[in-house]
């Protein structure tokens, strides 16, 4: 057996649509581009609840949590799926966003545990450079 680090599996990410928005045009643009850069992307589809969205990352053990939120609910969706993480014991599990959200609440989020949250005209590579940036390299180690 050769030295040197054990080979890194690849990022597994889940992407959902919790609550009831039905907007899901940017959210497949997005599991695109991320499958374009090497990432698995599990999508849970649209109308997700905070328990389902925390059950399929459980089962299909991801390293992010990407919600795309577009209906004004992300301070209950992201709290509620945030306390659902912990309740699971999935602190190791990165929570990050995207949506209309404004500044203010950005901050909020981000103060509660929230990664980085993407609005709409973000250059696709940015999310892919912050997730590679963010998810420790020692996470996607096999």
């Amino acid at each position: 057996m050769s030295g040197g680090a054990p080979p890194k599996r690849t990022i597994r990410v889940l992407l959902s649509k919790p609550g009831l928005d039905g907007h899901d045009r940017g959210i497949h643009v997005i599991a695109a581009a991320l499958r374009d850069a090497g990432f698995e992307v599990i999508y849970t589809g649209l109308r997700q609840t905070p328990e389902n969205i925390v059950r399929a990352a459980m089962e299909e053990d991801v390293d992010a949590i990407g919600l795309s939120v577009l209906s004004g609910a992300h301070m209950t969706q992201f709290s509620q799926v945030l306390a659902n993480m912990k309740e699971q014991h999935l602190e190791d599990v990165l929570l990050f966003g995207g949506g209309i959200i404004p500044g203010e609440d950005r901050d909020k989020l981000r103060g509660m545990g929230v990664g980085q949250l993407f609005g709409p005209g973000t250059p696709l590579q940015e999310i892919v450079d912050y997730l590679r940036d963010a998810i420790p390299a020692e996470r996607g180690r096999l």
